[in-house]
C-alpha cells in the first residue's frame, strides 16, 4: 500500500494468520536463520539504525514486531534507564527474547507484551521512540502500524522503520532476486527444517513498497523531517520520522 496510484496488497487476514504460525513456528532458529539468510548483514543494519537515531540516557521506547529482542536490547543498553517495551504477536519469539533478556539483566528495564502492532495498548504520547524491524511488511495495514507508532511517541519523538527493500540496479538486483526466491527457501529447509515458512519471505517482500514509495507513506501521515537510507545495495532500508512537535 502506497500514497501513489500503484496498487501494493497488504497480507490478507488468511495471509496475517499464516505468517503469525510461521514465527511460531520458527522461533528457535530465527536467530540462526538470519545470521545465515543476511549474511550477519542485518547486525550492521541494526548498528546504523542506532546510531541515526542518536538515543540519550533515559530515553524510553516500543519495538513493534520485537522478535527475540535483539533491537529491543539494543535500544535498552542505549538508553540505560529509560523503559522499554517489546511487543509481538508470536508467543514463541517472546519467549526466545525474554531468555536473552534476563541473561542481559534488563528484566526490570524491559516488558515484553504479546500484541497487535495494530492497535497498541497504550496512551498517546507515551514514548520517545517507536521501532520496527522486519515486520512492517508482514502486517494487514502498514498505514494502521505507522499511524500506531506515530500516535505513542511524543511530540518531537521518532518513528523508525527497518526492513527489507528493493534493490534498484543491475546486475545485482538479479543476483538478489535469484537468491531470494530461489536459494532462501531452500536454506531455510536445509538449516531450519522449513520450506514454506522461508519461502514466504520473498512473497512478502513483492508486496511490500518500494525505498521512495515507503518514504511517502511516511510523510503522507505528517511525519516531519523524513529520511530514507539504502542498505547494502537496496536489499534493505532504514526509514525515519519525526512526529511534529507542537511546541515548535
Amino acid at each position: 500500500m502506497n500514497t501513489n496510484t500503484t496498487e501494493q496488497k497488504a497480507p490478507t487476514k488468511d495471509q496475517y494468520d499464516h505468517v503469525q504460525d510461521v514465527f511460531q513456528s520458527i522461533a528457535p532458529k530465527y536467530d540462526v536463520m538470519n545470521d545465515i539468510l543476511s549474511f550477519r548483514r542485518h547486525k550492521a543494519w541494526r548498528k546504523f539504525a542506532m546510531k541515526r537515531m542518536n538515543m540519550n540516557v533515559g530515553d524510553t521506547g516500543i519495538d513493534l514486531c520485537c522478535g527475540t529482542c535483539d533491537w529491543t536490547l539494543s535500544m535498552a543498553e542505549a538508553s540505560q534507564t529509560g523503559a522499554m517495551v517489546g511487543l509481538d504477536f508470536s508467543s514463541n519469539m517472546l519467549q526466545v527474547g525474554r531468555t536473552k533478556i534476563e541473561a542481559k539483566h534488563k528484566e526490570k528495564q524491559i516488558t515484553l507484551v504479546q500484541g497487535d502492532a495494530m492497535s497498541l495498548p497504550f496512551e498517546d504520547n507515551s514514548f520517545d521512540y517507536a521501532t520496527i524491524g522486519f515486520g512492517l511488511r508482514n502486517v494487514p495495514d502498514l498505514v494502521q502500524v505507522l499511524q500506531e507508532m506515530k500516535r505513542v511517541v511524543k511530540p518531537g519523538g521518532m518513528v523508525v522503520c527497518l526492513e527489507l527493500s528493493k534493490p534498484t540496479w543491475q546486475p545485482f538486483k538479479g543476483l538478489y532476486y535469484f537468491y531470494f526466491k530461489n536459494i532462501l527457501p531452500n536454506l531455510g529447509k536445509l538449516f531450519a527444517k522449513r520450506y514454506e515458512q522461508y519461502k514466504w519471505l520473498p512473497d512478502s517482500l513483492a508486496l511490500f513498497p518500494g525505498r521512495d514509495e515507503l518514504a511517502e507513506v511516511f510523510r503522507s501521515i505528517q511525519l516531519q523531517h523524513v529520511e530514507a537510507f539504502p542498505l547494502t545495495g537496496g536489499i534493505a532500508a532504514l526509514h525515519i520520522g519525526i512526529k511534529e512537535n507542537q511546541n515548535v
